[in-house]
């Protein structure tokens, strides 16, 4: 796997590029390729934008940059990808919650994730991990079922947030394993992974890149991850079905374009990120950040999407989550 300082120097390169370009801009009055990326700077998602904006420089030969339009747990971002001219200047990079789960939760999105938007190219997936804190003693999901029903009034568990996928990815477990768990909503994953390590809370499902140093330094110890497989950043660790719990899921990051630009700049665009995504040095920066490079075609993308809306809108009735706005 590549080192973290040679990341950071490529993540530095990609970001230097897409300044230079913005220079370039200026003297030549091209316009920009943006990528809305609809959270703020910063974490893996960030960092595979900038990741793409460099191949995305490769391959067109055009300025490409990055716009963080955070807000409303990333609904701004993505309307703005929405109203944007398509033209093929504009492309969204998004997590899978806005585009597959948030209209089963938002009676007012604001946009229709299917008609609004046209799939250029799944780009990463990554998979959720269950994590426990060290003092409750538990290495194993059979451990953690004799510790709650030992403790049934302590059984909380952490998530970034109420309305997150791995919310209603433990209302499925929580489901399958006969349990009720009681929900502790935090502000994002360093919250819910802080309290985790401080052992304020006994376990924490987030994804795992969130977790993965903290697991690799033994300050937490992840127990299940919920991927068809092993993860490959830490393959000792079985996944839920393997322990016996007929549930799996995953997350991941596409790129779209807004409804209406050219299908042949689509075609384009998709293959460059795919081929690129297979590049032995893209797919070290991707692994780097704690995701797996994927790269599909724009079919292939609706496909997963209309697939993954089916499988989550089951659990995110089940939650009887209802947001404040």
């Amino acid at each position: 796997m590549i080192s973290r300082r040679s990341m950071m120097a490529y993540t530095a390169a990609a970001a230097a590029a897409t300044s230079v370009s913005g220079r370039a801009i200026a003297q030549i009055g091209a316009q920009p390729t943006r990528i809305i990326f609809p959270f703020t700077a910063g974490g893996s998602g960030d960092a595979l934008a900038r990741l793409l904006a460099e191949r995305l420089h490769a391959g067109t030969d055009q300025p490409v940059i990055v716009e963080n339009r955070a807000g409303a747990a990333g609904r701004i971002g993505v309307q703005a990808a929405k109203s944007a001219t398509p033209d093929g200047k504009t492309l969204l990079l998004t997590p899978i919650a806005p585009v597959v789960v948030y209209q089963n939760v938002y009676s007012n999105l604001g946009y229709d994730p299917v008609t609004d938007l046209m799939p250029v190219s799944q780009v990463a997936t990554m998979e959720f991990a269950l994590a426990v804190a060290n003092n409750i003693n538990v290495t194993s999901m059979k451990e953690l079922m004799t510790w709650i029903k030992a403790n049934p009034s302590q059984a909380n568990y952490g998530t970034p947030g109420a309305g997150t996928l791995p919310h209603f990815f433990m209302v499925l477990f929580g489901k399958a394993a006969g349990l009720d768990l009681q929900h502790v909503s935090y502000k994002g994953s360093a919250g819910a992974v802080a309290d985790l390590a401080g052992g304020q809370v006994p376990m924490v499902l987030t994804t795992v890149p969130d977790v993965l140093s903290l697991h690799k330094a033994s300050k937490i110890r992840v127990i299940a991850v919920s991927g068809g497989k092993r993860s490959t950043f830490m393959p000792e660790v079985p996944t839920f079905v393997e322990s016996g719990y007929q549930i799996k899921g995953d997350s991941w990051y596409a790129v779209y374009a807004p409804a209406g630009t050219p299908a042949d700049m689509v075609e384009r665009y998709s293959k460059i990120m795919a081929d690129g995504l297979k590049t032995p040095e893209m797919m070290q920066a991707v692994n780097a950040i704690g995701l797996v490079p994927t790269g599909t075609t724009p079919a292939a993308l609706r496909d997963i999407q209309k697939r993954d809306t089916a499988f989550w809108a089951p659990a995110v009735a089940a939650s009887g989550f209802k947001p404040e706005n």
